[in-house]
């Protein structure tokens, strides 16, 4: 078979075409670089589905010291502040950063960005571009940049399939083409491709996006963190089809209410409401409607008539299903949202495996916690991306030689999606996550179209049984309550398959304990 040979020069690769993968390469200018991405830039990559823009505090109410309580508050007690800080630091300025890139901010009639708010920050700080496009806007912007840099290589269509790893280093991307296997000679690799929403039946994202980083890292060795953290949003637009229309809480945040069939308000004694924090309110919808009800936001009042100008994405998808919300109720449900979890890295980017960088949603910071702040997801790729390229810049590597061939099958998350929705849902149990990791185990086991996606799927079930409490977008039925000490989660693939081996062997449900289903893992953990 004929293999074709790029970047014998040395030069970074980065694999992912969303705002993380395009801002690193432009920071980078104008050194060269790879920049992959398998669908052609812009049109398959979660960045340009993002409505609800980016937080920083910009107002004159406002400092990165109210915007980092409102952070930590979310995260319930797993954020490493020091890491938020700083990230928050810098993100008023990288917002900046982005109007010299060509992105339009909206703006009020003095010319200041426009202010939005949304749940669970105690300012307006929220950012947008063309009222709910923000993410598609600056979308535009960067892909605009990228294509008129002579710098940056885009390949696009090509699907990193394997990273070639060399006593825990990093000598290059085995992907796939058109033209048949290709590798990429590097040993500087940025994974900056997204989260896992390919994984559920009900989520926001675009389905493509099954965790492919996270198995490329996996693959690799790598160490990821917190995994069982997943982000629902409590309202998604309820028959838009799949992947499901993210109704975003800016809506709520301009006055929309939730109610049930009977119009009226389910959310009254939860302490702030519509605008609690969002693991609260995608387990008061979940429970609304698991006890036979329906759920709606009721944006007739407020923002009413304006809706339309002010979310027009929002009001065309609306209409799609024939529901005008200036007149109708918009019927939601939760669906998978973001990922809180990724590959452990550094404050530079850096992860367990020496030439591997991650950033954006693939990366695990510490910014989010246990449940990310609204609108921080965009702000920290936006921050992280420069980190990223300077640490890049300054790490000087020879070319790379050719490595042993890894390249592997194609994935297809299909046929997991239903077990993965029901035992990584919005509530968890135990015995769901067992049989789950269990299931799973034999897929991970073969080299076929479903083990990559059966590998993350066993690593999320595995942290998720591990961590014996609820927290934030963790909630455990069987251990409803919060731990004593708060501790963030660390795993390797080696460590999930160890403790799914265990749970195979284990002979009742009463020696399902941490203590001998998870050696493996804590020998891992010690390590690192």
């Amino acid at each position: 078979m004929s293999i074709g040979v790029q970047g014998r020069d040395g030069r970074p690769v980065i694999i992912g075409g969303g705002i993380a993968g395009l801002l690193i390469a432009l920071h980078l200018a104008p050194r060269p670089v790879f920049l992959l991405s398998r669908s052609p830039l812009g049109t398959d990559a979660s960045s340009a589905w993002a409505q609800g823009g980016l937080a920083a505090s910009l107002g004159d109410d406002d400092d990165p010291a109210l915007h980092l309580a409102d952070t930590l508050a979310a995260g319930d007690g797993l954020c490493d502040s020091d890491v938020a800080r700083r990230i928050l630091e810098a993100a008023p300025a990288a917002i900046e950063a982005l109007v010299g890139f060509g992105v339009r901010f909206d703006r009020n009639s003095h010319g200041r960005m426009r202010l939005g708010l949304e749940a669970a920050h105690s300012r307006r700080r929220i950012v947008h571009a063309d009222g709910d496009g923000s993410g598609r806007e600056v979308m535009r912007a960067l892909v605009a940049a990228v294509r008129s840099t002579p710098s940056i290589a885009v390949v696009e269509g090509v699907e990193a399939r394997r990273l070639a790893v060399v006593e825990n280093a990093v000598h290059g991307v085995w992907a796939n083409g058109p033209r048949g296997p290709v590798f990429f000679c590097s040993r500087r690799v940025v994974l900056a491709s997204g989260g896992i929403g390919g994984l559920f039946l009900d989520s926001t994202n675009p389905l493509g996006n099954w965790g492919q980083g996270l198995a490329l890292a996996a693959r690799a060795g790598a160490v990821l963190a917190d995994l069982e953290f997943i982000q629902f949003h409590p309202t998604a637009l309820d028959g838009s089809g799949s992947p499901m229309t993210l109704i975003s809480e800016a809506v709520r945040g301009e006055g929309a209410l939730l109610v049930d069939e009977t119009g009226q308000r389910f959310l009254e004694d939860v302490p702030g409401a519509e605008l609690a924090p969002r693991d609260v309110l995608a387990r008061a919808v979940r429970n609304h409607l698991a006890n036979g009800h329906r759920a709606f936001l009721d944006a007739r009042d407020k923002p009413g008539p304006a809706f339309a100008r002010q979310f027009p994405a929002i009001a065309l998808a609306c209409g799609k299903i024939g529901i005008d919300p200036a007149q109708d109720l918009i019927p939601v449900r939760p669906a998978q949202h973001y990922h809180m979890g990724g590959i452990a890295v550094d404050g530079s980017g850096r992860t367990s495996v020496t030439g591997l960088w991650a950033c954006g949603e693939v990366a695990s910071t510490g910014l989010h916690g246990a449940n990310r702040l609204a609108s921080n997801s965009l702000t920290e790729a936006v921050v992280c991306s420069r980190w990223v390229a300077e640490s890049l810049a300054a790490t000087t590597m020879r070319p790379a030689p050719q490595a042993m061939m890894g390249n592997a099958a194609s994935s297809d998350p299909a046929p997991l999606r239903a077990l993965l929705s029901r035992s990584l849902g919005v509530v968890r149990d135990g015995e769901g996550l067992s049989a789950a990791a269990q299931a799973l185990l034999p897929h991970v086991e073969r080299n076929d179209r479903i083990s990559d996606p059966a590998a993350i799927g066993l690593m999320i079930a595995v942290a998720a049984l591990q961590r014996r409490e609820s927290r934030g977008a963790h909630c455990r039925a069987d251990f409803p309550h919060h731990a004593a000490a708060a501790a963030r989660s660390e795993i390797t693939l080696s460590a999930a398959l160890a403790a799914a081996r265990e749970l195979t062997r284990a002979p009742a449900p009463d020696s399902l304990t941490a203590k001998n289903l998870f050696p493996a893992l804590r020998r891992v953990r010690a390590a690192v």
